[in-house]
């Protein structure tokens, strides 16, 4: 039975997107480039890395956080790091072109597919249950509204560890 995550219109341009990354890595690869030096090549084989591993972390961070009974700090962090990760695959397509890459037609098809996710992304950021949440002490996460420092009412709650143990 395949996951309702796996039915988001954001997942699914997610995989899109990796899929592509593997094409684009593949074409590299099999690319002549003339390098000046070992050092560029040495550079070039970190951006591949650097371009897998951003359109794996995507989807992956998105199934995470999918269900909307996750917390609200939870699916920030998360979108913070897609955010990121979808940012870096357009500098890191840019490190293919400064190293050489030619075939930028290729390049042009991941940022077309970046900034169709990003739409997808926005719209789906403004589901997340604002309500849903427990104070983020490090302040970065929180609902609007919501600080740090905030006393949480659950901290009110009278809790005596004997209640859970029976004495015999």
């Amino acid at each position: 039975m395949e996951d309702d995550w796996e039915k988001l219109p954001l997942f699914i341009k997610a995989t899109e997107i990796s899929e592509l990354v593997d094409h684009i890595v593949t074409a590299v690869e099999n690319t002549d480039i003339d390098f000046e030096d070992d050092i560029r090549a040495e550079m070039l084989e970190s951006n591949l890395d650097y371009l897998r591993e951003n359109s794996l972390i995507i989807p992956a961070k998105i199934a995470g956080v999918a269900s909307e009974d996750t917390l609200y700090d939870l699916r920030m962090e998360n979108a913070a790091i897609i955010r990121k990760a979808a940012r870096e695959l357009i500098t890191n397509a840019r490190g293919l072109q400064m190293h050489g890459y030619k075939d930028t037609a290729y390049l042009d098809l991941l940022r077309t597919a970046v900034e169709e996710f990003r739409i997808l992304f926005a719209e789906w950021v403004k589901t997340f249950d604002e309500w849903n949440y427990i104070i983020d002490r490090w302040g970065l996460f929180n609902p609007p509204g919501v600080n740090y420092d905030d006393h949480d009412p659950d901290d009110d709650i009278p809790f005596d560890p004997n209640d859970f143990f029976d004495e015999d």
